[in-house]
């Protein structure tokens, strides 16, 4: 397993090297514009990422969601930015389908979170007036 695991991490980079190089000899210098902007990018997707990041966890602890969601939203974001900083077309494509998956939900839509406001404690009472006949 740990030989697996060993020459998955050689053929990575190699893949990556030959990918770049087979590229380069076809597209020449546009290859280079797109490395330059695609960093540019991710580095630009840090920041932002950054930026917002006390204010998405703010949102969503006053939603009544838990916070994990905004901090492995934010995980991913900034994981797939130092990807696409990384130079290479499979590391992009791998921060890409990182930002493409979406972050499933993790309570049912009825499902109510103990943050949010719940029934009052008599809910069961019905409210009316009787009148008693004898």
């Amino acid at each position: 397993m740990r030989l697996l695991i060993g020459l998955i991490l050689l053929a990575f980079p190699v893949a990556e090297i030959w990918l770049l190089i087979e590229l380069g000899q076809q597209y020449g210098w546009w290859l280079l514009v797109y490395l330059v902007g695609i960093a540019v990018l991710g580095v630009r997707l840090i920041q932002e990422e950054k930026s917002k990041f006390s204010g998405r966890m703010m949102q969503t602890l006053s939603a009544g969601n838990h916070p994990m969601k905004a901090m492995f939203g934010s995980a991913r974001n900034i994981i797939a930015g130092v990807l696409l900083i990384i130079p290479g077309v499979i590391t992009d494509i791998i921060a890409v389908i990182l930002l493409l998956v979406p972050i499933k939900n993790s309570q049912t839509p009825n499902a109510q979170s103990p943050y949010q406001a719940g029934h009052a404690a008599n809910d069961d009472v019905i409210e009316g007036e009787f009148r008693r006949e004898d």
